[in-house]
């Protein structure tokens, strides 16, 4: 076994990078749900009967669950434009010769129906926030602001001509990339949402996850049918090199080999990130393409995988993998030891079905989409340094609050 799979296999035997005391409690805060504080700010499930659905006091859903140090804090979900409160039906003036005929009036409805989030994928943010949603069934890109209501969109039909959308990256200038599986084509959108360019025909077979290396100026776009990684320049567009490829024979998992990778994603060194699905599990490679390490296995126990999609990396080098089959979000360090997982089947907040897309923004918020469910939920990450920060917090108001004869001498007090 080569020696970087071997580390990447190491598991619990290590301390792991978060220290997390109850690691397999990734799940719902208690006393989240109900809740008799008035203060509390609650959400309904938008689009759930209330009476099925008990109010969930959001800021109580945090990750994992207290006394330990939260990591991850739900924040909110879009699913779309909102729902217009129901208006009146405006009656239309009738003519002369309709009421002699004996035309029956019918009242008009003004009202134009929201659009929603049917299968959303690919996401990604801007420098100002706003958040951009490919859906795959709808064929345009939705883009929300989290500050209001509003919803704009890059429609099918309108800006550019979509089938089956599927990836979506952003640069630091706010060029939108799009990947097009059906056409086989990367779209190129300024940051005014005007189509520059588009690129792809002649080399991708059927793109899917993309994403942008910011500092090298690569573009990296999976592709599930030549089963490898394709580099482009992300400025030129001119195809540069691929990475990995299919095994030699059916059915080998040899390191460097894929069986429909999915998803990419890449780090602040420009390390890049495979999700190689039907393997189930992640290769890790150089920005030279040259191989790193891998971890993952098949399996629904904590650290495997059962279809990993969704991949990005966070500003402190956590892999985080949406694992589709499983509807849950697992974290991993650098060496793809487990570091913490969250969300299980379902439709409230922090429950997941078919997750498929996640990304994550300069604002440290983990994106989330789900296809089945049809919504984004938004989650922030709580880096390092700002858990480092609360710790030592708690150990200095602790350290305050406690007397000096509740504890013997020469025993360290504890927080």
């Amino acid at each position: 076994m080569p020696r970087a799979q071997r580390n990447s296999t190491v598991g619990f035997r290590k301390s792991l990078t978060w220290t997390l005391a109850g690691l397999l409690a990734f799940s719902f805060a208690p006393n989240a749900f109900g809740g008799k504080k008035k203060k509390a700010q609650a959400v309904v499930p938008e689009g759930e009967a209330v009476a099925n659905e008990p109010a969930i006091d959001i800021g109580k859903l945090v990750w994992p669950r207290p006394p330990d140090i939260a990591r991850i804090r739900w924040l909110q979900q879009f699913r779309g434009e909102r729902v217009a409160e129901p208006v009146q039906p405006v009656k239309k003036k009738q003519g002369w010769m309709d009421r002699l005929a004996g035309v029956k009036q019918v009242d008009e409805i003004s009202t134009v129906p929201p659009h929603v989030l049917v299968e959303p994928y690919g996401v990604a943010a801007d420098s100002k926030g706003r958040i951009y949603v490919a859906d795959t069934y709808v064929g345009a890109i939705f883009i929300f602001n989290a500050e209001s209501d509003k919803v704009e969109f890059i429609h099918n039909g309108k800006e550019v001509h979509f089938e089956q959308i599927i990836g979506l990256a952003i640069d630091e200038d706010d060029r939108l990339f799009v990947s097009d599986s059906h056409l086989r084509t990367v779209f190129v959108f300024d940051a005014a949402h005007r189509l520059v360019g588009s690129f792809g025909q002649e080399s991708l077979e059927r793109p899917s996850g993309i994403a942008m290396d910011t500092r090298n100026r690569f573009l990296y776009v999976a592709d599930v049918v030549k089963d490898h990684i394709a580099v482009f320049d992300a400025d030129s567009f001119k195809l540069l090199r691929t990475i990995g490829g299919p095994p030699a024979k059916v059915g080998d998992e040899d390191a460097g080999t894929f069986a429909r990778p999915t998803n990419v994603a890449v780090d602040a060194n420009g390390n890049v990130y495979v999700a190689d699905t039907l393997n189930d599990r992640i290769q890790i490679f150089d920005a030279d393409g040259n191989f790193i390490s891998m971890f993952g296995r098949a399996g629904d126990g904590p650290g495997a995988f059962g279809r990993p999609k969704g991949l990005a990396v966070d500003r402190d080098g956590h892999i985080w993998v949406a694992d589709t089959s499983m509807d849950r979000v697992q974290v991993f360090d650098r060496e793809g030891r487990l570091a913490g997982f969250f969300g299980m089947h379902g439709t409230l907040p922090g429950q997941f079905i078919l997750p498929t897309g996640i990304a994550i923004d300069k604002q440290n918020r983990v994106l989330v989409s789900e296809q089945f469910k049809g919504r984004v939920q938004v989650f922030r990450y709580i880096t390092d340094v700002e858990a480092a920060t609360e710790k030592s917090g708690r150990e200095k108001n602790a350290s305050m609050t406690s007397s000096p004869q509740s504890s013997p001498a020469g025993t360290e007090l504890k927080p």
